[in-house]
């Protein structure tokens, strides 16, 4: 799953593509190395982020999606919104897409039933409050237990709601802390076992920059061997940067794992 952040303000830089012509060599790099999908987001939900209208994030996913489709007409595009204003105005204007939902539909509960209405694939994953106050927010007793057990409410609720197609994601750096991230990638196992698709977006994230003492531009050695983890907890989807590398892991493991 590739990210191509339609922002200016994204954690890493290497991920925003904000004029016409950077969209377009993305989206033809990322092909080109493998990408199976791309992931779309036109509002920056990094830490502390600036609050933009509704408006101005569908006119940035919408100057993706006609790249997008002008060069690949085929491959699976999914919207990184949590709003239904913006999924929905996606879906009439550009035709079917993936519903990547930061939230899990406690932002916009609208959102879930756009996604059932068009039977869109639903991406929930767990945050708390806000992209702006989510980091104040990150007391747990047990931060695996309170992840899986929220996802068991949410997925009750959402196929209720009539979503057929759910990809859980636990939301690493969302209300979380570099020792809650770690705690939550040693059990995602745990996730695993509810019987969803998971999927771990840990790309160059603070959890693996800090560690390391350097900063996202430097963190793609450490995203390849947290994503070698998540692979062998049984995550079944990596959103990434790094089209390329993560093919390459993803390569590597299944050769690995047929020899088991």
């Amino acid at each position: 799953m590739a990210i191509l952040n339609v922002t200016s303000d994204s954690f890493y830089a290497g991920s925003r593509s904000f004029s016409t012509e950077e969209i377009e060599h993305r989206v033809v790099e990322m092909v080109a190395e493998g990408a199976d999908w791309i992931d779309v987001g036109g509002y920056s939900s990094r830490p502390g982020a600036e609050d933009i209208s509704p408006e101005e994030e569908f006119r940035r996913v919408s100057r993706a999606l006609t790249t997008i489709r002008r060069l690949n007409p085929e491959i699976p595009v999914s919207v990184d919104s949590f709003r239904s204003e913006v999924v929905e105005r996606t879906v009439e204007a550009f035709g079917a897409v993936i519903v990547n939902d930061i939230s899990g539909g406690v932002l916009d509960p609208r959102l879930v039933e756009v996604a059932a209405r068009y039977a869109l694939p639903y991406i929930a994953m767990h945050m708390r409050g806000t992209p702006q106050t989510m980091q104040q927010m990150t007391h747990y007793g047990d931060v695996v237990d309170e992840v899986v057990e929220w996802f068991r409410g949410r997925i009750d609720y959402l196929k209720g709601a009539g979503v057929d197609q759910l990809i859980l994601d636990p939301g690493f750096g969302f209300a979380k802390t570099t020792e809650q991230n770690f705690q939550l990638l040693a059990g995602l196992h745990r996730l695993v076992e509810l019987g969803y698709p998971v999927l771990s977006a840990l790309s160059r994230k603070s959890m693996i920059y800090k560690t390391l003492g350097v900063g996202p531009e430097e963190a793609l050695h450490g995203t390849t061997a947290l994503h070698w983890e998540s692979l062998r907890q049984g995550a079944k989807l990596l959103r990434v940067h790094d089209v390329r590398a993560a093919r390459d892991v993803v390569q590597i493991f299944e050769k690995y794992s047929n020899k088991q």
